[in-house]
């Protein structure tokens, strides 16, 4: 289970794809017939990305001293200016600036501003030409990972999750090279319309996405980070996908209330986890109140708690509120 658990870092390309599908499910539509007013959906966007990201940057104040020690001046206040506006993923050196996960952020704003002539783009009929276009959208996929593998321009002998190199910072933080893991799920997006929800062909592909990504984590080193990291489980990620939008007993377990309450929260969770996870153990609490022997379980627990109470006291207000105001 252990290299399992250590690969959690490839569900950011589950969400990226995932993203795309969503988006497209429920916009491309309007999208294709000239309906969708793209101010409309971006001001939509912003309401919805921003409050929690913007959140998290306050959240990171206690960072702006290890960032100013790790940068020269001038990358320094790169990152502070390109951070507060969604672009510090553009720049390596600073993508990860103050908060790590929300260089997501950045990639996620780009594929916004990309999305409605994405969606736009005439549908071919049929499963089969939908499908040539995702394997064509994942052989391009691959390709930056590819070339990282081949040509290894860092010199890392066996890179992993805590390797550091420029060039490796450019494959795993800046948006290009998971743009194709959007544009798969905005084309997914197409084929979920042609498969019926009841199908039980649907189940077969969930439980096979689930399985065959079980299988090659477990492979553990003997498949190339720089793969692993995006592009490579694409088309897994994309059965998991059409296996959870249909009507069957793996759809029925994830759609459970408890866990539908908990997801509603993963915005947060995602962006707010490294935060949260400083500020508790930064004040030393469970030391306090002798609930330290429980760690990390119980910190697992916060974090959802905390995303929880940042999703109903600071997301859905603020969003309402942004709406209001911009018109959205």
């Amino acid at each position: 289970m252990a290299p399992v658990v250590n690969a959690g870092y490839a569900a950011v390309s589950f969400f990226i794809l995932l993203s795309g599908f969503v988006l497209a499910y429920n916009y491309a539509g309007r999208a294709r017939e000239g309906k969708l007013d793209r101010v409309k959906f971006w001001k939509a966007r912003f309401t919805r990305l921003y409050p929690i990201y913007f959140l998290s940057l306050l959240l990171s104040w206690q960072m702006v001293g290890p960032e100013w020690g790790a940068h020269t001046p001038a990358m320094f206040w790169t990152g502070m200016v390109l951070t507060p506006l969604l672009l510090q993923g553009w720049v390596p050196a600073v993508a990860t600036f103050l908060n790590t996960p929300a260089w997501t952020m950045s990639a996620e704003s780009s594929y916004y501003v990309l999305f409605p002539w994405l969606a736009s783009l005439k549908q071919a009929v049929g499963v089969r030409p939908q499908l040539v276009k995702l394997a064509v959208i994942w052989g391009l996929g691959l390709i930056p990972g590819a070339l990282y593998v081949v040509f290894n321009p860092d010199g890392i002998a066996h890179p992993d999750r805590w390797s550091y190199g420029p060039w490796l910072q450019a494959l795993k933080y800046t948006p290009l090279p998971h743009l194709a893991s959007f544009v798969f799920g905005v084309i997914l997006a197409n084929v979920d319309e042609l498969v019926e929800r009841t199908s039980h062909l649907r189940l077969l592909l969930g439980l096979s996405g689930f399985a065959g990504i079980f299988a090659l984590l477990s492979l553990g080193t003997s498949v190339p980070y720089a793969m692993l990291h995006d592009g490579l489980m694409m088309p897994l990620f994309g059965c998991i996908v059409l296996g959870l939008a249909g009507k069957n007993l793996l759809s029925n377990f994830f759609g459970l209330r408890p866990l539908v309450f908990v997801g509603e929260a993963s915005y947060c969770l995602y962006l707010l986890h490294y935060n949260f996870w400083n500020l508790i153990h930064g004040s030393h609490v469970l030391e306090r109140v002798g609930l330290i022997r429980f760690d990390p379980w119980i910190s697992y627990v916060l974090l959802i708690c905390l995303a929880l109470l940042a999703l109903h006291l600071v997301e859905k207000p603020a969003q309402r509120q942004l709406r209001k105001w911009m018109g959205a």
